[in-house]
């Protein structure tokens, strides 16, 4: 089975290529965790988990439910990350992840994919992002030949770089920025309610037709990078810069 966790549709996109070329089922682990449902899962003895890289590690949402979720029959896991660049020594706690499961843990892959985060950085422009997933097609098809030879994937780059930033980097990462009180809806909103749909965290409501952050935010982008009237911005920091989601390459 491949399950996996999509902010603005990277890993979306690079999962559902997985599970056809695996001929595999696909759970989308967005609704799951937006539900708060645990449930056990049916899985089969083989997972490919893919998800989008937040501070050098695989989102904090998807890692809690993946603790607390069943998965049934699972032995084998690997794993498929997405990034604007890199992901670190991610694999190194995907591999504790796995322990704590009772996994074997088969690696990580990096895919390299257009950036959407742009609270710090600068999305492409659509051109230049069909490039990106262009030259990401071949690793792609290397992780979907490795999980189908039962391979391990190869090793991950463990630079004293990557164990910094993966491992006393993030959690002062999600502490410092990983916040919602920077986002801001101008007068061009409509109402519509996607931001609120898509937030996989439950943390944005309408009031008076205008959507209002919480306290639980994952910086996903999907509010932002969604919006069909471009209405939200993250304080400066995006202004004037693209917005990025898969669909709409």
């Amino acid at each position: 089975m491949i399950l996996y966790f999509s902010g603005t549709g990277n890993s979306g996109y690079a999962a559902r290529r997985i599970a056809d070329g695996l001929g595999e089922p696909l759970l989308c682990l967005n609704d799951r965790i937006k539900a708060g449902d645990t449930a056990p899962v049916e899985t089969g003895e083989r997972l490919v988990i893919v998800t989008p890289t937040y501070a050098w590690r695989i989102p904090r949402i998807v890692e809690d439910w993946l603790l607390h979720t069943e998965l049934a029959e699972a032995k084998q896991a690997w794993f498929v990350m997405t990034c604007g660049s890199e992901i670190g020594d991610a694999d190194r706690y995907n591999r504790r992840l796995c322990q704590a499961k009772g996994l074997t843990c088969m690696g990580t892959a990096q895919l390299v994919m257009p950036e959407n985060y742009i609270a710090m950085f600068n999305a492409p422009q659509v051109e230049e992002a069909r490039q990106i997933v262009a030259r990401a097609e071949p690793d792609i098809d290397n992780a979907i030949a490795a999980v189908r030879e039962n391979r391990a994937f190869p090793p991950s780059r463990r630079k004293l770089y990557d164990r910094f930033m993966s491992g006393p980097v993030n959690p002062i990462f999600y502490s410092c920025f990983v916040k919602a009180a920077a986002f801001t809806v101008g007068d061009t909103c409509t109402g519509c309610g996607q931001c609120v749909w898509r937030c996989p965290t439950n943390n944005i409501t309408l009031q008076t037709g205008k959507p209002v952050w919480g306290q639980n935010c994952t910086h996903c982008m999907a509010c932002i990078c969604y919006c069909p009237a471009e209405a939200i911005e993250y304080g400066k920091k995006s202004l004037g810069k693209p917005r990025y989601h898969f669909e709409a390459l």
